[in-house]
């Protein structure tokens, strides 16, 4: 690729991008933005975009082949893997192994965080929602 291609790859601004999610109740309250998907953007073998939670707005506990990374922006909550907690906050990087149990529970002022997986495309993931 030469410069001028990889320009037309750059998100000027995130907060123009349309927010995604938050109808399907299996996945609970999160809404997403996309970054960087083949369906939507002249990438491949990355999917990344930003997580987006309302106060105590979760993303129920699941399980999906790729693993998954997540780096917190802005807010809190807690993050939940293989039932173990963890604080995100801006500056927390979190790693999640492929098929690990997983779940988000903002904080009282929300939470924004990146993920990113090593696919094609967000559709190619499957999310198995674990038993309520």
């Amino acid at each position: 690729m030469d410069a001028t291609q990889l320009m037309s790859l750059m998100v000027p601004d995130i907060n123009q991008l349309p927010l995604e999610g938050g109808e399907d109740p299996a996945y609970g309250t999160v809404q997403w933005r996309t970054l960087f998907c083949a369906d939507k953007t002249a990438t491949s073998g990355m999917v990344m975009g930003i997580a987006e939670f309302g106060p105590q707005g979760t993303l129920l506990p699941h399980r999906h082949g790729p693993a998954e990374i997540y780096f917190g922006l802005e807010g809190d909550g807690v993050i939940t893997i293989e039932g173990v907690p963890h604080e995100m906050k801006p500056g927390v990087a979190l790693f999640i192994a492929e098929n690990a149990e997983h779940g988000v529970v903002a904080g009282s002022e929300g939470l924004r965080f990146l993920y990113a997986f090593p696919k094609d495309r967000f559709s190619e993931i499957e999310y198995r929602f674990s038993a309520a």
